[in-house]
């Protein structure tokens, strides 16, 4: 009797197992957490992309611009194109003469205006051999200026100044600075 118990048991045991490992194996599959679906938006994606690029800048057969960048990227629907990775601008007068060179780490051209932004590390050099820097400037391309609000540091052959911001022409031959704080020789007649 007691050997028959146990063969009960045993086949109660077996049939538990079985009748759970269907269970599991049945509802065990059914996907219980669904992925998440990621509908990818138009997360500032940019048009276009470029790398090691230069492009130039013309107004009326002119050149105005020519830039160099690492990276470029056109955003069409933001009309502006960032420019990363050591930018370079050459600048031209509005006869197509070389006026003067312009560094900086990164910067953005606005498509309606054709206006410059740099940033970072921005150093402008004119062909007479004057010398701005500063951490972010910008250029004005109607108006053929450029001006920052940011601390400046100007240095030409006869002075050196720094203050907070300032405006020139894009030869820096006349520039104004403001909050000025610095030396300049002074001719003795």
């Amino acid at each position: 009797m007691k050997s028959e118990k146990l063969k009960v048991r045993i086949s109660r045991l077996k049939l538990f197992f079985i009748f759970h490992f269907s269970l599991l194996t049945l509802f065990g599959c059914e996907e219980k957490i669904k992925p998440s679906i990621v509908n990818q938006v138009e997360t500032n994606l940019p048009s276009q992309e470029s790398w090691d690029s230069e492009v130039t800048i013309s107004d009326s057969g002119r050149i105005r611009a020519v830039i160099y960048a690492g990276y470029i990227a056109s955003f069409t629907k933001e009309q502006f194109t960032q420019l990363d990775s050591g930018v370079v601008v050459d600048l031209f007068d509005r006869k197509g003469l070389h006026s003067s060179k312009l560094t900086a780490r990164k910067g953005k051209v606005f498509e309606s205006s054709k206006d410059l932004e740099a940033e970072g590390r921005v150093v402008l050099i004119s062909d007479s051999g004057t010398i701005v820097r500063t951490e972010k400037l910008f250029w004005n391309n109607n108006l053929q200026k450029v001006h920052s609000t940011e601390f400046v540091t100007i240095t030409s052959p006869t002075e050196e100044l720094q203050g907070f911001g300032f405006e020139s022409d894009e030869e820096l031959k006349n520039y104004k600075i403001f909050r000025v704080a610095g030396k300049a020789k002074v001719k003795d007649e």
